[in-house]
């Protein structure tokens, strides 16, 4: 095969990488909207059920890939425990933050400043420089989450105060760390020869086993209401489940920095819809910030 018809071929499935996480960012964007059909459930139960039930989902689909890549696993056993750790922590702090702060607001801050994090790991763990392109769209994308932040008017939680809106700010950057660290070691397991599902079963697997036990001190009441178990079947089977099949396909082939800002598009879905269906409002600031967003996405997506 020539240089040119490599060239092309990488650049398709670069492509194709990009269209995969903008996928996965869509119904990561829906999570926040289907929450709040479920006022009675706790957030860290939605965390837990969610990111876990998806977690052992995806282990368990994984499992011969697992079984193949069983020794150079062995040999990642910090990067692993590194990647489950950040998913038993990222769900409980984002549903976390979307309770105190509101969708808009703990969706925007979760996500948006998880480029930053990643960026921050690939600089300095793995001295990556960062191209121009990049820098563009993340000053893009901030700024657009900074006027979408600024631009909600209304947040439908009656206890989501300023006390409390601080505190789901800060759940959310937490949120935003763990993510980050989770889809660099993912991508680290993938550079050191170990198959996607394998990485992505793995650490997702680890993940669920932190996360499930949760369920037992906060989903007591997950089976008093039928709406609570459509909501979390959802979240567990689309958002979580195919969601991340979808992310681990997409960091073959694009950095995880370009990856994770891709992923600013779920705010944007997340706004949407919890204008169209939750009741939150934006005002006109805040409609600046969604089109800054859909910038930052299309200089991205031309990379």
């Amino acid at each position: 095969m020539n240089r040119t018809a490599l060239s092309t071929q990488t650049q398709n499935q670069t492509q194709w990488g990009i269209f995969a996480v903008l996928i996965a960012s869509f119904l990561w964007g829906t999570t926040g909207t289907a929450a709040s059909f479920a006022p009675t459930l706790s957030p860290l139960a939605i965390g837990a059920i969610a990111m876990g039930g998806g977690g052992l989902l995806q282990a368990l689909l994984a499992i011969k890939y697992i079984q193949r890549n069983l020794s150079k696993l062995r040999q990642q056993s910090m990067i692993l425990l590194l990647g489950g750790l950040g998913v038993g922590i990222y769900p409980l702090t984002f549903y976390s933050s979307m309770h105190y702060a509101g969708v808009t607001i703990g969706t925007v801050v979760s996500i948006g400043t998880a480029p930053l994090f990643t960026a921050l790991l690939e600089r300095i763990v793995d001295r990556r420089e960062l191209s121009k392109r990049w820098l563009i769209s993340f000053v893009l994308g901030v700024i657009g989450i900074v006027c979408l932040s600024l631009g909600e008017s209304k947040v439908t939680h009656a206890a989501a105060d300023e006390t409390h809106k601080l505190l789901g700010i800060v759940l959310g950057c937490v949120a935003g760390f763990t993510y980050s660290l989770y889809s660099w070691c993912a991508q680290k397991l993938m550079q050191r020869g170990i198959e996607s599902k394998a990485s992505m079963g793995m650490i997702f697997g680890l993940g669920a086993l932190l996360l499930l036990p949760t369920l037992y001190f906060t989903g007591g009441n997950l089976l008093h209401e039928s709406i609570n178990i459509y909501v979390a079947a959802y979240m567990t089977l689309i958002p979580m489940f195919l969601g991340y099949l979808l992310f681990g396909f997409g960091l073959k082939t694009v950095p995880a920095s370009q990856a994770v800002t891709l992923t600013l598009f779920e705010p944007f879905i997340a706004a949407i819809f919890a204008m169209t269906l939750v009741g939150e409002h934006l005002a006109l600031i805040g409609w600046m910030g969604l089109a800054l967003i859909f910038g930052c996405l299309l200089v991205l997506a031309k990379g």
